[in-house]
């Protein structure tokens, strides 16, 4: 058995390969659910907390693109594994294009399917450490009042708390008591932290919180 469980979903209009593919996966130690129908698989309440989902190109509903499409189209975290017994270049490099972490064709070895399978497992848990790590700041900054964030800007900038009180018109002894703060409700120490947090919010969010008479081009 595996050190680390991993919930995968099978995707395949035929039992028998379903039957066989979910004892080798469970044998190994992961949690698997089957489904024959794309429409059965998308509706299933697994499906938020799968980490791979194994997808027969071939579907009597539908085809694994348009499966793999859906599922993107959601937000999933989860990662896609083909396996069809009408594999062709031209679908090889739509499928790995569109995310998939590996095509595989039919019959599959036992071997190559787990090392897709513990690929998939890795990247679907990074992802959603990336996500978890993302509505954490997130959820920091929301925290913030809006003097406290223009703070931040400002702070980020390079400005000194002599230079921030004048940009927004006070005191800086006051400018210190939001700094303090805005760092504690963020949870950093140093102005290195705070940069490389703001940065990364960022590029998530698209910019985050009011600014400062400096980003609207005051001199």
């Amino acid at each position: 058995m595996r050190e680390s469980v991993g919930r995968v979903l099978l995707l395949d209009d035929d039992e028998l390969v379903l039957r066989s593919l979910k004892r080798l996966l469970s044998a190994s130690g992961y949690l698997v659910g089957t489904y024959q129908s794309a429409r059965e698989l998308l509706a299933c309440d697994d499906l938020d907390t799968a980490d791979c989902i194994i997808l027969d190109l071939g579907l009597p509903d539908s085809d694994g693109f348009h499966v793999q499409e859906a599922l993107a189209a959601s937000g999933g975290s989860q990662s896609i594994v083909f396996l069809t017994g009408k594999g062709d270049i031209p679908a090889t490099v739509r499928a790995m294009k569109a995310g998939a972490v590996d095509f595989l064709t039919k019959p599959v070895e036992a071997a190559a399917l787990l090392e897709a399978v513990d690929v998939a497992l890795q990247r679907a848990r990074s992802r959603r450490e990336t996500e978890e790590k993302k509505a954490n700041v997130a959820m920091r900054i929301d925290r913030l009042t809006a003097r406290e964030t223009q703070v931040m800007h400002l702070v980020v900038s390079g400005l000194l708390n002599k230079q921030i009180a004048a940009d927004l018109g006070t005191v800086e002894k006051t400018i210190k008591v939001h700094r303090g703060r805005m760092m504690a409700k963020l949870g950093v120490r140093t102005v290195a932290d705070l940069v490389r947090l703001v940065s990364g919010a960022e590029t998530m969010h698209g910019g985050i919180g009011p600014k400062s008479n400096y980003d609207q081009g005051r001199p």
